[in-house]
């Protein structure tokens, strides 16, 4: 493959990809005002809903929408277009049944799955979530078949379209619902009612374009012998399921996590029920800002896998080794000083994103801040192996990360003076152990061998003065803008603007010293921006050589 074929293949992979950073910032947008609408225990109800709804999603659509691609991509190069046809209708009865499956036992028994959760009042939030998982299947069976005919633009456009109709519509019901009094159940059932709006959105975008863009398709009377659909299913699960087992581990540890801080919560550090969902409910709250650097990670985790497989098939070992090490170097470059700055600068995030919060919240955030840099090396990792076909190890790593964190949870948490506190640990200490293995793995699987100095010295000395660059301008601005504002205005809107005007200064100033200690310590190259979109301009303009 030539230097430009790659990186082509490269930039329109990662543009496709940088999707994901608009659903992940969109999702944020989301749980950031409905966290202050539901406050710390609604906010729990809304995520121990969210974590039962998200295994059976993933369950249902991590591995098969990806066979279906494949599969339909092969019929139509081969110019089957009734083997297409059949294996788009057998992977949508698939859908629509493992769908049906989830969506009827979140229905009928959302008590009993909050009680088993050690969140009974979570109930109602589960009820209304219920109906989206047969919704989302069939909208991924539409997405797999526009995907195996290269066309992604109903993809993008309908994901784009079910966040924003889940935006406006779980924060509109909340709203109302906190506005007419309604209870602390009934006002977070109404929030994660989003998620079904956007699902319903999304799918009748997709039914329509299919029926509008693909009416040939459905017309035409086609001749060519399709396999039979025993045969099609069998395929579907045969590339499906791996895929799957992967995706669902980490889904089925949270959900396993949620029921394990809860109980030990209330059963083992001695809180009431009320106080263990507002723990919760602040720990959830820190996990939304914690996710935001994987966003900025996950398109080139995406984008490097195809040049690394490519690499690898053509037996150009080195090639593939370089473009992992730039993939790891950049991830380094970038998710280390965001890691940083949510841990130094907890305090003021917290308060000024989440005010009247639990009191706990900066804590846990500046321990999440600092695993959400390993969150990011191991998302890069795990794509590494996969694309080197070594599918199997991230199964494995991931698998021990999870026991290692509910092991450290259900000890922790269990200590009054530790309790929460011990969560973000436990995800720490998950992250950290998948690292090391998935690194332990790509040393022994890679040809060309990884530069730990290079991927990690550079980028760790300029985040480390950057982040005592954002604090102190933080504790000298906030000592300036926090007395002006609260001489001014009334206590809380004072104490809010000093907070918030503070941080932004302190996060201008990290950004500016870490862009010059990047140039400066060399830690990115002209070849690893190649490797990012528009990332040649953008190293010229960063005089990047």
């Amino acid at each position: 493959m030539t230097d430009d074929k790659k990186q082509n293949y490269l930039h329109g992979a990662a543009i496709l990809a940088a999707g994901v950073v608009i659903m992940k910032i969109l999702g944020a947008v989301y749980k950031i005002p409905l966290g202050n609408l539901l406050g710390d225990e609604g906010f729990a109800y809304f995520n121990v809903a969210y974590n039962i709804y998200n295994v059976f999603l993933t369950v249902a659509t991590a591995g098969l929408p990806v066979a279906l691609s494949r599969m339909i991509s092969e019929a139509d190069a081969l110019g089957n277009k009734a083997g297409a046809k059949r294996t788009l209708n057998v992977a949508l009865l698939t859908f629509l049944v493992l769908g049906l499956i989830g969506s009827t036992v979140m229905f009928l028994f959302p008590g009993e799955l909050a009680a088993l959760m050690s969140n009974p009042r979570s109930a109602q939030s589960i009820f209304a979530l219920s109906p989206a998982i047969v919704l989302v299947c069939a909208a991924s069976a539409f997405r797999g078949y526009f995907q195996g005919r290269a066309n992604m633009k109903p993809t993008t456009i309908s994901q784009v379209l079910e966040v924003f109709v889940k935006v406006v519509a779980g924060i509109t019901l909340a709203w109302l619902l906190t506005r007419s009094g309604e209870s602390l159940q009934l006002r977070s059932a109404g929030a994660i009612f989003g998620v079904t709006a956007g699902a319903m959105f999304a799918l009748a975008y997709l039914f329509v374009y299919k029926k509008r863009k693909y009416r040939a398709d459905l017309s035409e009377n086609l001749t060519d012998l399709p396999a039979g659909r025993g045969s099609i299913l069998m395929t579907l699960l045969k590339i499906g399921i791996p895929i799957t087992v992967g995706s669902s581990v980490l889904s089925v540890i949270t959900l396993i996590d949620t029921k394990l801080v809860l109980y030990q919560l209330q059963n083992a550090a001695g809180f009431a029920p009320d106080a263990a969902d507002a723990l919760y409910g602040v720990y959830s709250k820190a996990m939304t800002l914690y996710n935001l650097p994987a966003a900025f990670v996950t398109p080139l985790a995406v984008s490097v896998v195809p040049a690394i497989a490519a690499g690898s098939a053509g037996r150009r070992q080195k090639e593939a080794g370089e473009i992992a090490e730039s993939s790891l170097r950049i991830s380094a470059v970038i998710a280390m000083p965001m890691g940083v700055g949510l841990s130094v600068l907890a305090f003021p995030i917290m308060n000024v994103l989440y005010p009247g919060s639990n009191e706990k919240g900066p804590a846990l955030l500046a321990v999440m801040g600092l695993a959400s840099f390993f969150v990011c090396i191991a998302l890069i990792t795990n794509a590494v192996l996969q694309a080197g076909g070594n599918e199997k190890y991230p199964v494995l790593s991931m698998t021990a990360g999870g026991a290692v964190k509910i092991a450290v949870n259900w000890f922790l948490v269990s200590v009054p003076g530790i309790n929460i506190i011990g969560a973000p640990i436990g995800t720490l200490c998950c992250y950290v152990v998948m690292c090391v293995l998935n690194f332990i793995f790509i040393f022994r699987k890679s040809v060309k061998k990884p530069s730990l100095s290079k991927i990690f010295v550079r980028p760790f000395l300029g985040s480390a003065l950057t982040g005592v660059c954002a604090y102190a301008v933080y504790r000298v601005s906030y000592g300036l803008t926090g007395d002006l504002f609260s001489a001014g205005v009334r206590r809380f809107s004072g104490e809010w603007l000093g907070y918030a005007s503070a941080m932004t200064l302190a996060i201008v100033a990290a950004v500016i010293v870490y862009l010059v200690m990047t140039v400066k310590t060399k830690s990115i190259t002209l070849e690893d921006m190649k490797l990012i979109p528009k990332g040649e301009k953008l190293a010229g303009m960063l005089k990047i050589r």
